[in-house]
This record gives structure tokens, C-alpha cells and sequence, in this order.
């Protein structure tokens, strides 16, 4: 009787009892019988006969007395019974039945809101026995009363545990209140799942609680977990994860293992694991801890979607000044150089490199990067990472490169990194490079980190075109397109340039003899070859910084930085023999050379071409095919 549900014993209690509806009553019958015989004890001992106790269905709940006397047949002795018992609640008054020498005495018991019997009080033995109708019916009321006692105290019992259940709901209730308040006051993940874990500490104080997040989030409570299970296993965390609803089962140590899901508007974001001792668990429970998950899967997805949405306008901010100072340098190399530092900063990576193609040697070269051995170093196109990439046109995440990647990376192992992202660099929709940032910790980058490589990639794409248009505009402006030499203004420009830091410089003024009459012999289309033919043979007689223009017409003019007057005739005599030599048809160049040296009282652009202008005008008098130098 002490596992009666409290709602059954409430309406047990208002409806009184029926017990074809109230599995409880028959051993409410049997404890009250029990208490009645030792009430009774003298009664209940005659050799006379013995007192039976039945429902109103017949079935027996209580034998008590002396039945060894007895020399009826089972069962006659039986259609004895079911006749007496019969009558008694049908006409609801007691009843008495004889069969030769014996006789069978019921009293019906009534219930005290109804005249409706629910048992009936017999009294079996010989027709001689010296107990009344009025002792039956006197016992019988004696055991109503004892009936009546035990039910009462049950009943009280019942309403003391109800009492003592409302007010423990109700500071659960209260805490729990208290508990999705500061949930919900928490802009941040870590701040809900701590309020999360307290507040179970406060509903069920023995309990041990556990979460498992299906989502990417560092946590110091050791308690919080990964969300990572085998679905062809039996797991209550899976099975209450994948159908959104409550898993309880037993645990070790007469405890109870449930697992609540947390959900919110969008998603289940993980599970609530709860250990708890049988004995403090009631079914009723289950409502306030769903409610509970419920209310911390809504405040967890509140304080998600909170810290994405200032995630992404940090991002977009950083992303637009990352852009706009980008975008503010026009040289290829400190884009690369820009981009490697702001990339460390912006995913605290200890590593990084930004590799470019090249088409003319089919290979990555790394233009930029904070490994210094690794700069220029040329890696070929499938090598790596890098050639993932390229081959995907995808980026890519490597949690643990030492345990997971079978591809080989010079980048993760001089460095002994573990943890990987990277991303193409597209330029008119063709992969022209490829980021690589790697951590030394396994698992360090989000999926956070892996989108936003790719927004960020996207930006450095649009820098290095938008640098790489420049200098190609800027090629074409200060280049000649036939010869490939630069053009005069650019020269003149280079040469005022270098007068502000050099302490002396000689200027070569080339001009092909006789060009006219090989315009008119082959062609202009042949004359234009071999100012291509001369052209590129002082391309290859000159420095790397030596600056080459087409002066206007078949006019050539070289600059060479800090080259003395004498050094400059050796150098223009080599240009004039190989054009001798080299070209096809064969034509010769006269030369001009001046200097100019800081002590010089003239030393701007126009003296030094107007000399060299007129050393060329006296080699050409001199019959051409010659070197002159300038005379002071």
C-alpha cells in the first residue's frame, strides 16, 4: 500500500472505492483482515469454526479460525459460499445459509458514502456454534472499523507525501525559475551551460550531471563533452538525440541514467545526461527536468546566435578594413606580406603561408610567409596541400595532420604543426594561389575559422588582381609596345630618381644607321623587326638595373646607374659589335655616351641627353657604325 500513486488514493479517497477499478484494495483488505485478527484474537482463536473475508467478486482476502472440524466437501462448501455471499450483496443485509450440520453466516460491508457493498465478513462452522447473528455482525463492523483505520492512515500518509511533494516542486520550481533566469541573462555559450550544470546541482543535489554538445565549443568544466556516439550501439545519448525525446534506464548502483535533449526553435544542440539514485526520482520529475533542457536548449541557442551575430560583424569589420588597406597598396609584395601578418593576428595561428602560381614554370611558388626558409621556395603544382587544392578548387581542414594525413606538407612538418586550414585564391574564377595556416595544437581551428579563410582568400584574390591590373597598366604605360623597352617619360623619370641618391651615372643614346633606307629596301613590317632584333640585344648587354627606352624612332637610349664614362663606352661598344653581328638583316648602330657626376655644375636629365644627343650627331658625321663620347 505504501507504492499507491497519491492522484489514485485522492480520488480513492472522494470516490471511496470500487475495487474492480482500484488494484489497491485487495491488500488493503488483507492488512486490515491481519489487523483484525489481532484485535480479535480470542475470537478469531475458537474451535468453533473460522471467519473468511471476500470481495464483492468472491475472491478471498482473509481466512482466519479453525477449519479442521470441517467434513463438507470443497466444494460443496463452496457453492455454500458463493450462495451466502450471493444474497448478502444483492439485498445488501446480512445472510445466513445451512447445509446439514453446518451453517454460514455473511455480513455485507457497506461503504460509508453509498449502500454499496464492497466485501462481505462470513462466518463458517457447525450448526451448534455458540456465535450469533449479532457477534457475526458485531465482527463484522469491528473489521469495517479496522478497515476504515489502516485506509485513513494511508489516506493521511498519502496527503503528508503530497503535501511534502508540492512544497519540494515548488523550490524546484522555484530554482528552476531562478535558474532559466540567469540562463537566459547570458549573452555567451560557456556563461548558459555553467548556469546549466549549477542549476541541476540545485534541483537535484545528489545527482551527477553531464553535457553532450553536438556543436564545436571549448569548455574548461570537464563535465561538457563532445557529442560522439555509435548508432549501431545500444546508447541512451543517441537514442535520445536522434528522436528528440527523454531516454531513462537504470544504472549502476541503483541509480537512474536519463538523457534529456536541448533543443531550441532551430536545432537539438546536444544532451543532458543526469545521474540519479532511484530513490530520488519520481516520474513527476520528468516534466521539470524536460523543462528544464528545453529552457537551457532555448537560452543556449539565444546566447549562440548572439555570439554569431557579433562574430559576424567583428568579421565583416575586419574583413572591410582588411579589404580597404589591402586595396591601399598596389605592390604585389606587400600584399603578400600584408595579408601573412593580418592572417596570423586573425586566427592566432603560429604559421602561414601564401603561395602563387606560376604558369611559366608550372609550379607554387610561397611569395610571403612567416617561416623564413620557406620563402621562394618552389613546390610543384600536385605537391601537398597546396595541390589539393588546386585539383579540388576547395578549401580544406585538417584537424590532427599527424595522426589523419596521409599527404605530405614541408610547411606541418618543419614546423611540427597538427592543425590545418586552407583556401584557394581565385582570380577571374582560375586558382592563382593558395593560404596555408597551420597551428602547432591538434584541433585548434572552428569551422568558424575554415568559412571565414574562405570570405578573407576571396579579398586577397581581388588585391593581388587588382594590384596585378595595375602593373600590367602601368606596364603598358611606360613600356613601348613594339620594342618591349620602356618609354622615354619613364626613363626620364628614373633618371631624375636616381640623381637624388647616386653620385654619378652615363647615358647611352643608340641609334640604327641608315634606317630609312631599310624601311624602303624590306618593308616597314622588316624595319620594325629589327628594332626588336637591336632592342633585345641591349636588353641582354645590360644590368638587371639598367634601364632601357625607345628614345622615339630608331632612336634607343640605356641608362646605366652609377657607371662611370669609361665603363659606359665598354658597355656601348658591346652593343654596337653584337648588333654588327647578331642582326638579320644586318644593320649597325652609332652611339652617343655622356655622364654626369654629383660634382657637376649641370647635371639635370636634359644636359645629359643634349650631350649624349650630340656625341651620337659627331658619330654619325663620322661615318657612322662608332662610339663618341661626350667631352666635358
Amino acid at each position: 500500500m505504501e507504492t499507491i500513486l497519491n492522484n489514485e488514493l485522492i480520488w480513492f479517497a472522494s470516490e471511496d472505492f470500487n475495487h474492480a477499478d482500484q488494484p489497491y484494495l485487495p491488500p488493503l483488505l488483507s492488512e486490515s483482515f491481519a489487523k483484525w485478527r489481532s484485535e480479535a484474537a480470542q475470537i478469531t482463536a475458537s474451535e468453533e469454526g473460522y471467519f473468511i473475508l471476500v470481495d464483492d467478486c468472491g475472491r478471498r482476502h482473509g481466512v482466519s479460525g479453525n477449519t479442521s472440524s470441517f467434513q463438507l466437501e470443497q466444494g460443496d462448501l463452496n457453492i455454500l459460499l458463493q450462495s451466502v455471499i450471493s444474497e448478502a450483496i444483492r439485498e445488501g443485509s446480512p445472510a445466513v445459509r445451512s447445509h446439514g450440520e453446518f451453517k454460514v453466516m455473511a455480513v455485507p460491508l457497506l461503504k460509508r458514502t453509498e449502500d454499496a457493498v464492497f466485501a462481505v465478513f462470513l462466518y463458517a462452522a457447525p450448526q451448534h456454534t455458540s456465535m450469533t447473528e449479532a457477534t457475526i455482525q458485531a465482527c463484522a463492523m469491528h473489521y469495517r472499523s479496522c478497515f476504515y483505520y489502516i485506509f485513513e492512515q494511508i489516506y493521511m500518509k498519502a496527503i503528508i507525501e503530497q503535501e511534502e511533494r508540492m512544497v519540494r516542486e515548488a523550490r524546484r520550481g522555484e530554482a528552476l525559475l531562478i535558474a532559466s533566469r540567469k540562463m537566459y541573462n547570458q549573452n555567451d555559450v560557456s556563461s548558459v551551460l555553467s548556469e546549466l550544470l549549477k542549476g541541476v546541482e540545485i534541483l537535484y543535489e545528489s545527482s551527477e550531471a553531464h553535457l553532450y554538445l553536438s556543436q564545436d565549443h571549448v569548455h574548461g568544466d570537464p563535465r561538457v563533452h563532445p557529442l560522439v556516439f555509435d548508432v549501431m550501439a545500444h546508447d541512451i545519448i543517441a537514442e535520445a538525440f536522434l528522436n528528440e525525446k527523454p531516454v531513462i534506464e537504470p544504472y549502476a548502483n541503483g541509480q537512474l541514467a536519463i538523457a534529456v535533449p536541448l533543443t531550441g526553435k532551430q536545432a537539438a544542440y546536444g544532451i543532458l545526461k543526469i545521474l540519479i539514485a532511484s530513490d530520488n526520482w519520481n516520474d513527476s520529475d520528468l516534466h521539470i527536468i524536460r523543462l528544464f533542457a528545453d529552457t537551457a536548449g532555448s537560452a543556449f541557442e539565444n546566447a549562440k546566435l548572439y555570439e554569431q551575430s557579433n562574430m559576424l560583424i567583428k568579421e565583416l569589420r575586419l574583413i572591410n578594413e582588411m579589404t580597404k588597406r589591402l586595396n591601399q597598396s598596389l605592390s604585389l609584395k606587400e600584399i603578400f606580406q600584408f595579408a601573412t601578418n593580418e592572417l596570423l593576428l586573425i586566427f592566432q595561428a603560429d604559421y602561414c603561408c601564401i603561395l602563387q602560381l606560376s604558369k611559366e614554370s608550372d609550379s607554387f611558388e610561397v611569395k610571403a610567409s612567416n617561416v623564413p626558409m620557406l620563402v621562394k621556395t618552389k613546390f610543384a603544382i600536385e605537391y601537398g596541400f597546396s595541390g589539393i587544392v588546386y585539383r579540388t578548387k576547395e578549401p580544406l581542414i585538417i584537424s590532427d595532420y599527424m595522426n589523419s594525413s596521409a599527404v605530405s606538407s614541408t610547411l606541418m612538418d618543419n614546423t611540427d604543426s597538427r592543425s590545418l586550414i586552407a583556401a584557394p585564391i581565385f582570380v577571374e574564377g582560375e586558382v592563382i594561389g593558395v593560404i596555408l595556416i597551420a597551428h602547432r595544437i591538434a584541433n585548434y581551428f572552428s569551422y568558424e575559422n575554415y568559412k571565414l579563410l574562405q570570405v578573407i582568400s576571396t579579398h586577397v584574390g581581388l588585391a593581388i588582381a587588382n594590384a596585378s591590373l595595375h602593373a600590367e597598366v602601368r606596364r603598358m604605360v611606360i613600356t613601348d609596345n613594339l620594342t618591349g623597352l620602356h618609354a622615354r617619360h619613364y626613363l626620364n623619370e628614373q633618371i631624375v630618381n636616381k640623381q637624388r641618391y647616386d653620385s654619378c651615372g652615363s647615358l647611352i643614346l643608340a641609334d640604327i644607321d641608315l634606317f630609312k633606307q631599310i624601311n624602303d629596301t624590306f618593308g616597314h613590317l622588316i624595319g620594325d623587326e629589327i628594332l626588336v632584333q637591336v632592342s633585345s640585344i641591349i636588353q641582354t648587354a645590360i644590368r638587371s638595373g639598367d634601364i632601357a627606352a625607345r628614345w622615339g624612332g630608331e632612336e634607343l637610349a640605356i641608362y646605366l646607374p652609377k657607371i662611370g664614362i669609361e665603363q659606359a663606352r665598354v658597355i656601348a661598344e658591346r652593343i654596337r659589335d653584337q648588333v654588327s653581328s647578331k642582326t638579320n638583316p644586318r644593320v649597325t648602330v652609332s652611339c652617343g655616351v655622356s655622364e654626369w657626376q654629383s660634382t657637376h655644375e649641370k647635371i639635370s636629365v636634359e644636359s645629359l641627353f643634349y650631350r649624349a644627343d650630340m656625341a651620337l650627331y659627331d658619330a654619325k658625321h663620322k661615318g657612322r657604325n662608332r662610339i663618341v663620347v661626350a667631352a666635358e
